[in-house]
């Protein structure tokens, strides 16, 4: 079989010079086909490299934005952390504000209802003089007052950790979520502080110190009377100290009487507002007068043993709405 060949030509403008060469047709056509495999392998690679150019520029992007979610995110998981620790502490503050002014009662009238309360015909102990004999300034006026309401906290925990591993939309989701939980936990702080701030006054006007330094000789309760050697309620805290020891006011208010009672002898009454009187009897010196304000731990009256006492000593009492209640729930400070 005769082989076939292809001549080529090679003429330059001189016609002088000319070339010949020969080449067998089999290598023309191998060489064609090799050259369009190689024009397409390099746009092939070509268009791969363009791709992966173009990858490689989205992926710095996702990896940018990635960044800053997980910043953002951090940021978010921060501050939910600190209105956590407020709530803690705002939570920890309310649990005592409930304490010493728990609010009860169908008449929407403040009542902190702790302590035993006598039955009625009773005798108070402290009591012994008919009340239609005893000074009028033991007639203490009720207050009205508006019913707080209590304050309730989401106690839940929100479980927000930064997870570079998750994808985009996983670490959108949890974003909102922690946005969305740190909103919902401002709020409880600023309605708890909104509360808090509405019973400012009934805080400071609340006596939850204790009023002398002693120890507690009689606490309140039904006892037997040293004096009449019968059951009676004894109305209040006696708090044994030395002659002349200071004694404070455990809450802002007014001193609404400051003289001699036969039973409680030197004796200073504060009425501190929605309800709440406080006394201190038996002292041996007063040191404020009717009409005159007072704050917490301004000094009234020293430590003594006028009146019907057995000893140098204070007898504390508070009462709401005149009846009297169990001053020892109300310190916090012991």
């Amino acid at each position: 079989m005769e082989k076939k060949n292809l001549t080529f030509f090679i003429v330059s403008n001189d016609a002088e010079k000319s070339f010949k060469f020969t080449l067998p047709l089999a290598w023309v056509k191998a060489g064609l086909i090799i050259l369009v495999v190689g024009i397409l392998a390099m746009a092939t690679a070509s268009i791969d490299y363009l791709g992966l150019l173009v990858q490689t520029a989205e992926n710095k992007r996702l990896k940018a934005e990635n960044a800053q979610l997980i910043k953002q995110f951090q940021t978010v998981e921060s501050q939910v952390a600190a209105l956590e620790a407020s709530l803690d502490r705002v939570k920890t503050f309310a649990t005592k504000l409930k304490l010493i002014t728990n609010v009860e009662g169908e008449d929407r009238s403040l009542k902190i209802a702790m302590g035993a309360t006598p039955p009625p015909g009773k005798q108070v102990e402290e009591f012994d003089v008919p009340m239609d004999q005893r000074p009028p300034n033991e007639e203490i006026a009720n207050q009205e007052v508006i019913e707080g309401e209590q304050v309730q906290i989401d106690e839940k925990k929100g479980e927000l950790a930064a997870d570079k591993g998750r994808d985009y939309e996983t670490l959108i989701i949890r974003i909102e979520k922690g946005i969305k939980e740190a909103q919902l936990r401002e709020q409880s702080v600023i309605d708890l502080w909104e509360t808090l701030s509405e019973r400012q006054s009934l805080l400071n006007s609340t006596p939850n110190i204790r009023p002398a330094k002693g120890w507690f000789t009689s606490k309140f309760g039904y006892r037997m009377s040293p004096f009449t050697g019968r059951a009676a309620l004894h109305a209040g805290l006696d708090i044994a100290a030395a002659p002349g020891s200071p004694i404070y006011a455990p809450a802002d208010g007014v001193v609404v009487f400051a003289g001699y009672d036969v039973g409680y002898g030197k004796m200073v009454t504060i009425d501190h507002g929605y309800g709440i009187t406080t006394r201190y009897g038996h002292n041996a010196q007063l040191y404020v007068q009717v009409g005159q304000k007072v704050s917490r731990w301004d000094v009234i009256a020293s430590v003594g043993n006028t009146g019907r006492s057995t000893g140098p000593h204070l007898h504390y009492e508070v009462r709401v709405n005149n009846v009297p209640r169990d001053p020892s729930v109300y310190i916090l400070d012991e």
